[in-house]
């Protein structure tokens, strides 16, 4: 069908990026599965975000860019540890307060405050 080497390289070519484009989406669930830092694009976070959530979830960090650049990180949420509650009388008998804790401060030590 084709005439000359010429034609026969522009179709394997062809074959060639063909393939590479259907296999990019594969390479992208590769490097979801089997790389620590990730990068994708927009288009693929748009596209792929379950997979990537679940990937954060477990750990990782996945990088969204924009034209090759790093725009944003998707990282896993930490939940803030709670304050353990404090409840009246938990601290009784622990706590002294010195009887003279009402009094007047010295004048020396009023003077301070006053300047």
């Amino acid at each position: 069908m084709f005439s000359g080497g010429m034609g026969l390289v522009c179709f394997s070519n062809f074959r060639l990026s063909l393939a590479l484009y259907l296999i990019r989406p594969i390479d992208l669930v590769y490097d979801l599965v089997y790389n620590k830092n990730v990068q994708v694009n927009i288009h693929q976070a748009k596209t792929h975000l379950s997979r990537l959530l679940t990937q954060v979830q477990q750990g990782e960090e996945i990088i969204i860019s924009n034209a090759g650049k790093p725009v944003a990180r998707l990282v896993p949420f930490k939940k803030k540890k709670e304050k353990s509650q404090i409840l009246p009388g938990t601290a009784k008998g622990k706590i002294q307060i010195s009887p003279d804790f009402e009094e007047p401060l010295p004048g020396s030590i009023t003077s301070l405050f006053e300047e």
